[in-house]
């Protein structure tokens, strides 16, 4: 096997949603710069900037601002990276965001206002940035989303973030159909529950975590490693026949649902 598998090498990749050293966006970094690939990032405020600069990026790699909730930020952030280089090799979208604003309450009692800000930094920021970046990508490039392993299960205390997910989801099937003439691919990480700082903001997401790791086939919780690893993957030429597709990573969970000590501690507390 080639030392430059992934052949990253010198290629230029925009992350964006760079938050700690706990989120994808900053692993997905790790293995990309270990692959040789020249890395720019995208913060949400001033303040991130300040701090990633400080502590979670390697010298010399651009720390540019972009509020996602903003059309003209979206605009100045493509332009500033046409400043950088001429060409864009990939793109990481790694950014969701829900304001859980009356706690974990049922479905139909989702407030409008949340929803709406959510679609828009979750979902509409890739089509957005997709649009202001397409004169910048490279023939061949590839953008990479992070969504999650499943839309169709409802955990009530993810609540409207799912559906969320599955427009994103559907997303990348028509951004990939829009540039299919640039030989631009689409396509989108779906990871299973992660220890992040992002996550526990989510309500009773701890138990939830706890209950996937014994779900696992391996017993083990799913590392946000993994997911970056999968990322850089996708990103690279060795990936090229995919398309359009979400990549589920789950560590086995959706096979898993009746796996035998989980039956039994679920029938025990049944009797009791």
């Amino acid at each position: 096997m080639p030392a430059d598998f992934l052949q990253l090498d010198g290629k230029t990749v925009l992350i964006m949603g760079l938050a700690n050293k706990k989120s994808v966006a900053w692993h997905a970094g790790q293995v990309l710069r270990e692959a040789g690939a020249k890395l720019i990032w995208s913060v949400r405020t001033p303040e991130r900037r300040d701090e990633a600069l400080k502590k979670l990026v390697a010298p010399g790699e651009p720390v540019l601002v972009c509020d996602v909730e903003r059309q003209e930020e979206i605009d100045r952030l493509a332009a500033e990276v046409r400043g950088h280089t001429d060409a864009l090799h990939g793109l990481v979208h790694s950014m969701a965001f829900a304001n859980y604003s009356q706690g974990a309450v049922a479905f139909d009692a989702t407030v409008r206002a949340d929803f709406l800000q959510a679609v828009n930094i979750s979902c509409f920021s890739l089509i957005a940035a997709a649009h202001a970046l397409r004169p910048l990508f490279a023939r061949d490039a590839s953008v990479v989303t992070i969504s999650i392993s499943t839309t169709t299960m409802a955990a009530q205390n993810y609540g409207y973030m799912a559906p969320i997910k599955a427009a994103l989801d559907s997303s990348i099937v028509f951004l990939a159909k829009a540039f299919g003439e640039q030989r631009v691919r689409f396509n989108a990480v779906q990871p299973g529950l992660l220890k992040t700082k992002a996550s526990a903001g989510i309500p009773d997401y701890v138990p939830a975590y706890l209950f996937a790791e014994m779900a696992t086939l391996r017993h083990e919780a799913l590392k946000t490693e993994e997911v970056a690893s999968t990322v850089a993957f996708l990103l690279s030429p060795r990936s090229s026949g995919i398309n359009a597709q979400g990549v589920v990573l789950d560590a086995g969970m959706s096979s898993n649902y009746f796996d035998p000590e989980i039956v039994k501690r679920a029938t025990e507390v049944r009797r009791g």
